[in-house]
């Protein structure tokens, strides 16, 4: 019982703090050549931050574009999770015709699972409707700053949860992300341009995303530690537990009255957020795969950088001085954050384990 109860807990702690096992990192590190090594992470990371920032934009078109006009940020997120489940599918049944063309789990409904991931589905719903009705009231500047809260609801649950305290520094950190993120929402309300709706869905799409990293952990043995079923019952959950909510916030009604229903335009822009959905998780996977959890999050912290110059540029949005400071504020907590939590975990992997301590001291 204690052991079950010791490996649950470091499962928690695994998932909150976005650390993961040494061993397997040591073993998934081969020697390569510097230069291919270096070519490999340069093209990854390249397409990491390509795929996240043209989905950011393509979903701000979808959910807010004044040529669109489609009102329907629920349909828009259902749908998403559908092109994602058929193309699962699809790359299953392809993998199953001819092996060896891809690396592709087998798919098969299984009821059973599908009712112990509902957990996991209902943060997921959660966590994908809020960032998407986040982005749909807030522009694509504002946007991860809207958002910036996820890693001190990390640090809240992990003491909630595993009554895991936390270091002054880290703390520290945090406090510079809240204070960066209060500051941002003072200039944007300065500035006239704060939707209180799309900044606090921002904020439950922080939290979302914290519990949406511990219910995974809990699920994966569910799915026998497969990320793509996991990926599969929570996407074909989410399309059922969606459809009574278009039925009850009447988007199928404002569906049938869009003008551009039979534009191919459309539906090729609807698909391509939904491959752009897909394409995410498995990039993501790409990248702390070819270098490791710490240096995605700092890539992550980049990338969302460059997003917010690139957003002020192409909407010719001009922003105070203040206004760029709670960015950085935001960010440079956040590479704080990372930075600190990486040497405080080196450190404990470094220092021997008691036991080990003990038994040495016997045997001299």
């Amino acid at each position: 019982m204690n052991r079950a109860s010791l490996k649950r807990s470091k499962i928690l702690h695994m998932a909150l703090m976005g650390t993961s096992d040494p061993t397997a990192e040591a073993e998934a590190s081969q020697e390569k050549p510097f230069v291919l090594r270096a070519l490999q992470i340069a093209l990854v990371v390249s397409l990491y931050w390509i795929t996240s920032i043209s989905m950011v934009f393509l979903n701000k078109y979808l959910l807010d574009s004044p040529s669109l006009r489609l009102d329907t940020p629920i349909f828009v997120t259902f749908y998403q999770c559908l092109v994602t489940v058929l193309l699962c599918k699809g790359l299953s049944s392809l993998a199953t015709c001819c092996p060896g063309t891809v690396d592709f789990p087998a798919l098969h409904l299984d009821l059973k699972v599908a009712r112990s991931v509902l957990p996991l589905s209902a943060v997921f719903i959660g966590m994908i409707t809020f960032n998407n009705l986040c982005l749909k009231y807030v522009g694509v500047a504002f946007y991860n700053v809207g958002r910036s809260l996820t890693t001190v609801f990390n640090v809240l649950l992990s003491y909630l949860l595993l009554k895991q305290t936390t270091s002054f520094y880290a703390l520290l950190t945090c406090s510079v992300i809240i204070g960066g993120f209060w500051l941002g929402v003072d200039q944007e309300g300065a500035e006239g341009t704060l939707s209180w709706t799309g900044t606090l869905f921002g904020v439950l799409a922080s939290l979302c995303v914290s519990l949406n990293a511990i219910y995974t952990k809990k699920v994966l043995p569910a799915v026998d530690g497969s990320i793509w079923r996991l990926t599969f019952y929570n996407n074909v959950n989410a399309c059922v537990l969606f459809l009574p909510l278009l039925l009850v916030l009447g988007e199928l009604r404002a569906l049938f009255n869009f003008p551009q229903l039979g534009s191919a335009h459309f539906w090729g822009m609807m698909t391509l957020g939904g491959l752009f959905g897909f394409a995410i998780g498995y990039v993501t996977g790409l990248q702390i795969k070819f270098t490791s959890p710490l240096t995605h999050n700092v890539s992550g912290t980049a990338k969302a950088c460059a997003q917010t110059v690139l957003a002020v540029l192409y909407y010719e949005e001009a922003k105070s001085f203040l206004w760029w400071t709670s960015n950085m504020m935001v960010l440079g907590g956040s590479s704080a954050y990372t930075w600190v939590r990486g040497r405080e975990m080196k450190k404990m992997q470094e220092e021997p384990h008691p036991r080990e301590t003990e038994k040495s001291n016997v045997e001299v």
